[in-house]
């Protein structure tokens, strides 16, 4: 199995992406961690792959707080002794053009999206150098790579991710620790089935066209990305046996943007 005893704490996996990376890593031998700001919703999506033959468990964590950031990973090292593989799942999407984004709303999304990944990177890699090696996989975006009306403040979160991403490879490359940064396109999740009607509102168009123009119209088959598609990307990257890769990022958005 691909990642057999790894230890992989991915959050934001109580659903959608982040779960299916989650079940995708303990169907190839990996000890999951489900690491989500909903407890309970976590320890379902921990038993539904134990029952599954997996081995999984769930730590309650909000990204944004140093604290429970650090408190997770110690159950972690607590449990099960390591760290092998991080993804930094976790977001939200607010949508606004920027005359009207609250300031507010503007933090809140830089600190789910940055903050946390710089918490969770920051509490994980003391465990992954002193075992000489690990992964750390952030959840971009195509708009890691480009740039949409009324996105500014998950634009500029999704761009950072690529300079915290290069920054790690750097350091952590003599010391077995690699990075690398997943871009979906639009992916059918919650996340996205909020933001439909929302765009629709802003842009004074019907919901049919905020799917077919706005989200799918770039794409070469008008179809949206799947969960498994971004679970695919996550396994390469975690089970990847060298630094060969490391700071590059890769986007899966059905030709919406190529590079």
């Amino acid at each position: 199995m691909k990642l057999n005893d790894k230890v992989c704490v991915v959050t934001g996996a109580a659903s959608g992406i982040g779960k299916a990376i989650a079940q995708i890593y303990a169907a190839n031998g990996a000890r999951v961690v489900i690491a989500d700001l909903n407890l309970d919703a976590a320890s379902k999506a921990a038993e539904d792959i134990t029952a599954s033959g997996g081995t999984a468990m769930a730590v309650a964590m909000d990204v944004t707080s140093e604290e429970q950031v650090n408190d997770g990973v110690a159950k972690v090292i607590a449990a099960w002794g390591q760290v092998d593989v991080l993804v930094s799942n976790a977001g939200i999407q607010i949508v606004n053009p920027v005359e009207n984004y609250a300031y507010a709303d503007w933090k809140k999304m830089l600190a789910i999206h940055l903050d946390g990944a710089f918490l969770t990177s920051k509490a994980v890699l003391p465990h992954m150098y002193a075992a000489g090696s690990g992964s750390i996989i952030f959840m971009g975006s195509v708009h890691s790579k480009e740039a949409s009306p009324l996105k500014s403040a998950y634009v500029t979160a999704k761009h950072g991710l690529l300079g915290l991403s290069r920054v790690i490879a750097k350091e952590g490359g003599k010391k077995g620790v690699r990075t690398n940064v997943i871009c979906p396109g639009f992916v059918r999740t919650p996340l996205v089935d909020k933001q439909i009607p929302e765009q629709a509102k802003e842009l004074n168009i019907s919901e049919d066209e905020v799917v077919k123009r706005v989200m799918l119209g770039q794409t070469v088959d008008g179809e949206f990305t799947t969960v498994e598609d971004i679970a695919e990307v996550a396994l390469f990257f975690a089970a990847f046996p060298t630094n060969a890769l490391t700071g590059q990022s890769l986007v899966a958005s059905h030709g919406w943007f190529m590079e």
